[in-house]
């Protein structure tokens, strides 16, 4: 009963929170001058990637590279094929050229940095430091190209609501961006906490638990958003949240990780995890540069290659 009672809690939580943070965030990107886009990958994005970023340092001080990586790769891969398959089964997802330009590449870019610095099985503090390195050009390149764009109109769907059902006063938009990230990783940690206890009741095992639960548990934050995003007809939050998170978590996250403690890359992620997570990457931005949108049959086929993988990680690995 308190496994269940956390669970559905968990759920109301991620929901208030999702919708707290979207809100704010669209209203946080009209005070600033810049795109929902922006808001989405800096604020939205990196802001819910806090449960990965706390996962892989606590595994990285405790010497478990294995969780410290496969963390990240794993949301990654989580992010692309299930949330956005979501999503796009929701409502179609549009997206901007230039921002595909810059931030669907650098977060490819940011992907085969990874592949190419773990090519010598070790992420070591020089690698760290490229990887931070990175980070902060990204932002700095973002932000600037942010401010200079011309005004251009947002796409049809992008801003649906009245600009009234969103908060307008600078204290009223901090509070919503950081209420809303407190309830999603409180309700994501509440719901993890009851999920795992039902699957135990259940009598899984842990291989299926860490694969399955654990492994999309800390990219619930994500999903609660992206999916409020889309609901709302919000598809640039929804789109730069995954994009901006999936950055974050291979240049930010792994960077810091890294520095903190050397991190060796298991076999697994060598011969399969990495790979899988580039070749996501590259669907995705195939994907959204034919039309600059992510269809339901995009969003379908996302779905299909992620119930692949686990399969796959069942029977390659189990």
């Amino acid at each position: 009963m308190l496994y269940l009672l956390s669970l559905l809690g968990g759920i109301a939580l991620l929901t208030l929170g999702g919708e707290a943070l979207v809100r704010s965030a669209v209203a946080g990107a009209e005070r600033l001058g810049v795109s929902a886009l922006f808001t989405g990958l800096v604020i939205v994005g990196f802001g819910t990637s806090a449960p990965e970023l706390v996962v892989s340092i606590n595994a990285a001080l405790d010497q478990k590279p294995d969780i410290a990586i496969g963390n990240v790769v794993g949301s990654n891969i989580g992010n692309i094929l299930l949330i956005l398959g979501l999503c796009a089964l929701i409502y179609p997802l549009t997206t901007r050229r230039e921002a595909l330009k810059r931030d669907g590449m650098v977060m490819l870019a940011a992907t085969v940095l990874f592949i190419v610095l773990g090519a010598s099985g070790e992420l070591g503090r020089a690698d760290a430091g490229l990887l931070l390195a990175g980070l902060l050009g990204y932002l700095t390149w973002a932000y600037l190209s942010e401010r200079r764009a011309v005004e251009a109109p947002e796409p049809a769907n992008v801003l649906v609501e009245a600009p009234a059902r969103r908060p307008t006063a600078t204290l009223w938009i901090v509070v919503g961006l950081l209420g809303g990230l407190a309830l999603l990783i409180g309700g994501s940690q509440l719901l993890l906490y009851g999920a795992v206890g039902i699957a135990q009741a259940m009598g899984l095992s842990e291989a299926v638990i860490g694969l399955t639960i654990v492994a999309v548990g800390t990219s619930l934050p994500e999903l609660a958003v992206s999916l409020v995003a889309a609901l709302r007809r919000h598809a640039d939050v929804a789109v730069g949240n995954i994009l901006g998170s999936n950055i974050f978590n291979l240049l930010g996250i792994l960077g810091v990780s890294a520095f903190l403690q050397p991190l060796v890359l298991v076999e697994r992620m060598a011969l399969f995890d990495q790979w899988v997570m580039l070749a996501s990457a590259i669907v995705l931005l195939g994907f959204l540069y034919t039309g600059l949108r992510l269809s339901r049959g995009e969003g379908a086929l996302l779905l299909t290659g992620y119930a692949a993988f686990i399969a796959a990680s069942f029977t390659l690995f189990a």
